[in-house]
C-alpha cells in the first residue's frame, strides 16, 4: 500500500505500568500499520494487552516508549489537551456498557460530542444528531430516553454518538458484550455497512469469535504482544489457542 493510505503506524510501541515495587509490561514493543478503510479485530484472552493496545490507538493512554503516527502526526509527544482534541475530531468510541446519559433523549445523547465545537449552532447540532440517528435506523426514536430503549437501540444511539463528529476511525470495545445474539448480529451488520460503504476504519476489541470472524484482519495478542496478524480466521484461532510463551521467547 502507498504511504498516503497509512492511517496508523506503530513502531516499537510499549506500555509499562509502574505499580511501585512491580512493573507490569501491559504491551511489549509492538509495530504494526493499519490502512484507511480496514476492518480489524483485536482478539486475545483477558490480560493479553488488547485493551491497552486499543487505549493507545484511541489516544486515551500515552505509550511508555516507541512512536505512534496517526495520519502522519506523532501522538506520543502530544499533551493531554492535544490528545483530547484528536479524539474528538478523528476517533469515535463505542463501549460495551453504552455509556449513555440516563433520563436524556437519544438526540441529546448523540449531541454531546458536538457541545465541544464552537463552530456549530444549536440548530446545526440538532440536525447533525438527527442525521446520525437516521443513519443507524433510529430516526423514529430521537425523543425516547435511555430507559425507553432496548439494549440494541441503546447501542445504536452510542454508535450514532461515536459517528456524529465524522471520525475517520471507529473504535469499539466489546460492543456486543451486553447484547443478545440477534441484536449482536444487527450491530455487526451495521459496522460492516459503515466500513464497506463509507470506508470508516473499524477497530474492534472482542472475545466473541463470531464477531471477530467478520473482520477482514485479525490481530491476536497474548502476554502483551502480537502473536498473529492475519486475514485467515482459522489461522487466528490456531494462534489464539496454541501460542506457547516459552517458545516465543526463544
Amino acid at each position: 500500500m502507498p504511504e498516503t493510505n497509512r492511517l496508523i503506524q506503530l513502531r516499537d510501541v510499549s506500555r509499562v505500568y509502574d505499580l511501585g515495587e512491580v512493573k507490569v509490561e501491559a504491551l511489549r514493543p509492538t509495530s504494526l500499520t493499519i490502512d484507511r478503510g480496514e476492518y480489524v479485530a483485536l482478539i486475545g484472552p483477558s490480560g493479553s494487552g488488547k485493551s491497552t493496545l486499543m487505549n493507545t490507538l484511541g489516544c486515551l493512554d500515552r505509550p511508555t516508549g516507541g512512536s505512534y503516527l496517526l495520519d502522519g502526526v506523532e501522538v506520543v509527544e502530544m499533551s493531554l489537551d492535544e490528545r483530547a482534541q484528536i479524539r474528538n475530531q478523528q476517533i469515535g468510541f463505542v463501549f460495551q456498557n453504552f455509556n449513555l446519559l440516563n433520563r436524556t433523549s437519544a438526540l441529546e445523547n448523540v449531541e454531546v460530542p458536538l457541545l465541544y465545537s464552537r463552530d456549530l449552532s444549536a440548530r446545526e447540532r440538532h440536525e447533525r444528531a438527527r442525521d446520525e440517528l437516521n443513519r443507524v435506523g433510529l430516526g423514529d426514536r430521537i425523543d425516547h430516553t435511555t430507559s425507553q430503549l432496548s439494549g440494541g437501540q441503546q447501542q445504536r444511539v452510542a454508535i450514532a454518538r461515536a459517528l456524529v463528529n465524522r471520525p475517520s476511525i471507529l473504535l469499539a470495545d466489546e460492543p456486543t458484550g451486553n447484547l443478545d445474539t440477534k441484536t449482536s448480529s444487527e450491530v455487526i451488520a451495521l459496522f460492516r455497512r459503515l466500513n464497506e460503504e463509507e470506508q470508516i476504519t473499524m477497530i474492534l476489541v472482542t472475545h466473541d469469535q463470531d464477531v471477530a470472524r467478520y473482520a477482514n484482519r485479525k490481530i491476536v495478542l497474548r502476554d502483551g504482544q502480537v502473536v498473529a496478524d492475519t486475514t485467515d480466521f482459522a489461522e487466528a484461532l490456531q494462534s489464539l489457542h496454541s501460542y506457547d510463551p516459552v517458545q516465543a521467547e526463544r
